[in-house]
């Protein structure tokens, strides 16, 4: 949907905002200190409001309009300034570039509002490839990865456009296409909650198509689908696991130490 060719793209910016995501928050602050080294290494001056949650994804999705819109509000008005919101989640930049504009339909200032920060926002990936265009120096040894891109992410953002271009710069880096790249890897916010025994079986055939591509790993823009695909290798007892993308490129670009 947001594709090179549909979207207008801005030059660099000096700042720009990150909206960090509630599952990078906690469970894998790693990439958005990532994120942020990335940005900042392309001389963006990055701001992270403290009192930014949930996007309101999970409510939304789950057929709780009020909750999502409650959710959504407090995030509207925590980017004031005219800057980039950056997300290092495809499926959470969706939400707040096409849903919250959807989610205040009835009032035609707050979707004013929401429609003026929903053309800010920009997944991580995109950004770095179509804004900040940036020219990564693989540092790494040579290794084999699978992309993993979450599905919501593909539909509304194009992430795996995005997480191709930049892994295709790296140059001791082969990407594998799996058979199943399109597909959903059963997480889904709460999907997996409500339905466990579907999802685990999706994960399962997921990260089965990731082991048979012979990579020595994969990489996700979206930390909610990279948790559940290692979660499902670890109940496997499986030393298969992801990364975030912005860790692995960071890794790869930085000569830091754990590159894969």
């Amino acid at each position: 949907m947001d594709q090179a060719g549909s979207r207008h793209y801005p030059d660099k910016p000096g700042k720009v905002y990150l909206f960090g995501t509630c599952l990078i928050d906690l469970f894998c602050p790693d990439a958005g200190v990532n994120a942020v080294k990335l940005l900042e290494r392309e001389g963006i001056e990055v701001h992270f409001p403290a009192d930014q949650t949930c996007c309101g994804q999970p409510a939304h999705s789950s057929g709780f309009p009020e909750q999502a819109r409650a959710v959504a509000l407090a995030q509207l008005r925590l980017f004031p300034e005219p800057w980039p919101v950056i997300v290092p989640s495809g499926s959470c930049a969706g939400t707040m570039r096409h849903h919250y504009p959807e989610m205040f339909a009835d009032d035609p200032r707050l979707q004013a509002e929401a429609a003026a920060l929903g053309d800010r926002v920009f997944e991580l990936t995109e950004f770095l490839v179509h804004v900040a265009r940036v020219d990564l120096a693989d540092r790494g040894a040579p290794t084999r990865v699978a992309l993993h891109t979450s599905c919501a992410a593909r539909r509304e953002m194009g992430t795996h456009l995005h997480g191709r271009s930049l892994l295709a710069q790296l140059a001791d880096v082969e990407v594998i296409i799996h058979e199943h790249e399109a597909e959903c890897c059963g997480f889904g916010g709460t999907f997996s909650l409500k339905h466990p025994a579907i999802s685990s079986a999706m994960a399962g055939d997921k990260v089965d198509a990731l082991q048979e591509t012979g990579a020595q790993t994969f990489v996700s823009a979206d930390c909610g689908c990279m948790l559940s695909l290692n979660h499902t290798l670890q109940k496997r007892g499986d030393g298969f696991q992801g990364q975030h993308l912005a860790t692995f490129l960071w890794q790869r670009t930085s000569g830091e130490g754990g590159q894969p």
